[in-house]
């Protein structure tokens, strides 16, 4: 590689419509719900009650609505077994375990890095109190 090729993504992918498409995308998998339920999920299949006790700050509503977008992109599998009362398991699909690596990386940057993030925030408050 030249010091002159800086650039190694094609021009294609930084159109508005390729940016649009990504954007649609990160919203769903990049809400700290969906990160959740993907992490809890990698080691198998797990009930709504499981998940919600795993996570544990996050409402009914909210898990039930996230899990529902989970499916519809296609990274969670929904199964009802007919049991009295009805056995719910969700899963990940096999586009979710493919999100599994990018979600671990993603979690262990941030453990990595939380304590210079909290340093930047005090640093930066401090110099907003200060003015």
């Amino acid at each position: 590689m030249e010091p002159s090729h800086t650039d190694v993504t094609p021009d294609s992918l930084h159109s508005a419509s390729h940016c649009q498409l990504v954007s649609v995308v990160l919203a769903r998998i990049g809400d700290k719900w969906s990160v959740l339920v993907v992490m809890f999920l990698a080691d198998g299949p797990k009930r709504f009650n499981e998940l919600k006790r795993a996570i544990g700050s996050v409402s009914q509503r909210m898990l039930t609505l996230t899990l529902r977008g989970l499916e519809r992109d296609g990274l969670v599998s929904r199964t009802v077994t007919p049991t009295i009362p009805p056995r719910v398991d969700y899963e990940l699909t096999e586009l979710g375990h493919s999100l599994r690596g990018p979600v671990q990386a993603l979690g262990g940057w941030a453990f990595e890095n939380h304590q210079r993030i909290w340093d930047a925030r005090s640093a930066f408050d401090a110099r907003k109190e200060a003015s």
